[in-house]
């Protein structure tokens, strides 16, 4: 296994809710360390740079409103093999095919309202992270 770095979003439902403590309780019994955080607003210019890879989808409009509907917390994550550790304590994206104790089985309100967002390979949680975080703010 080895020691990797992945990005996560709270989602604006989640932070809605005050579910945030208890998503980073999930993520941290799962062996994940938070290694950054912040809690922001998206713009629309930043949640159409962010989901740029879906921007000819349907949904693209869509998903840019509902992640500028309120706030959301972003992360940085940290641990053995942390972009499938991360995608298994998520579970998958329609929270109906969620496995029992994932965070979108538990929390999800819908598939586009499902409480989290993961990076999901290595290579775009590197993209990712950048996007939002400068080396200086991630603190392992």
């Amino acid at each position: 296994m080895a020691l990797e770095r992945t990005f996560s979003i709270i989602k604006p439902d989640a932070t809605r809710r005050n579910l945030t403590g208890k998503i980073n309780a999930m993520l941290e019994d799962a062996g994940l360390r938070i290694i950054a955080q912040r809690r922001i607003q998206l713009t629309r210019a930043m949640a159409e740079g962010f989901y740029a890879v879906h921007a000819e989808r349907p949904f693209f409009g869509d998903l840019c409103d509902f992640m500028t509907s309120g706030p959301v917390v972003i992360q940085v994550l940290e641990g053995e093999d942390a972009v499938a550790k991360n995608r298994e304590v998520m579970g998958a994206t329609n929270p109906e095919d969620a496995a029992i104790g994932t965070i979108r089985k538990t929390f999800a309100e819908s598939i586009e309202a499902n409480s989290a967002h993961g990076s999901d390979s290595a290579e775009n949680a590197a993209i990712e992270i950048s996007y939002f975080f400068a080396d200086v703010e991630l603190v392992g």
